[in-house]
């Protein structure tokens, strides 16, 4: 299995610390995380000089780009370097506004699907308005998103159903109603369990923002959800998607 932390979920903007401390754990997968543009400038810079290290370290890397530009075709152009480096590159779909410049990006482009707050990309029929002018483009599911705006979970199936051929990465986490990410309760990992088959074969970065010494609790729980048969319990299937899996 591929799995990992956000660098941001670690460390929040102090990438360089939240790399020393993966670099103790049995990660295989990564996400380089920029979420606020201010960040950007320091991890470009570094990336250069670190990847080949990054690469023998991790099977798999992928880019979180800022969720607070401005200038959009200016940060399209430094994106681009990322995509030279052959990683896949995570976007909020509601913070982009000229959707043909984003074509550029190529399949490296990621899609995620959006919590409730946000007025795209949460189901999807608005996840498909933006694939369709970005036809290249991949999925990240978010899976705590998807419980957050439906916690029957029928919506986060369907994504998986509509956009299931695009799907690149898995983000894993629990979120409260304003949009911060916490350790997954038993709760949220009772409701994910019965899409754990679907995403085992799939690089899940885990975005549960977590202390240095809660990292490899967190990655157990992860670990354990994929896992199903280490739990010793059978796994339930949720009655809405039961249904919908009927109708099918």
């Amino acid at each position: 299995m591929i799995i990992g932390f956000s660098t941001g979920a670690v460390a929040l903007d102090k990438f360089d610390i939240a790399l020393e401390l993966l670099d103790k754990t049995h990660t295989n997968a990564v996400e380089l995380s920029a979420l606020r543009v201010s960040e950007l400038p320091a991890l470009m810079a570094a990336l250069p000089s670190r990847l080949e290290k990054l690469r023998q370290r991790y099977e798999y890397i992928s880019f979180h780009a800022p969720t607070n530009f401005e200038d959009e075709r200016a940060l399209v152009a430094q994106l681009k370097t990322i995509v030279d480096m052959e990683m896949n590159i995570i976007v909020h779909p509601d913070t982009l506004r000229d959707l043909t410049c984003w074509r550029a990006l190529g399949t490296r482009l990621c899609l995620e699907n959006m919590d409730s707050r946000k007025p795209v990309g949460r189901t999807v029929g608005e996840l498909q308005v933006v694939f369709d002018e970005l036809p290249e483009a991949r999925l990240c599911f978010d899976i705590a998103h998807a419980r957050q705006v439906d916690s029957s979970m029928t919506e986060g199936f369907r994504i998986l159903e509509t956009f299931g051929d695009r799907l690149s990465q898995v983000h894993l986490s629990e979120i409260n109603s304003v949009g911060r990410h916490f350790p997954m309760s038993f709760a949220a990992k009772r409701a994910y369990e019965p899409f754990a088959e679907r995403l085992v074969d799939v690089p899940v970065i885990i975005e549960s923002i977590v202390e240095g010494t809660e990292i490899v609790t967190e990655l157990e729980k992860a670990r354990n959800l994929f896992c199903p048969e280490v739990s010793g319990h059978s796994v339930p299937v949720p009655k809405p998607v039961l249904n919908h899996m009927a109708a099918r």
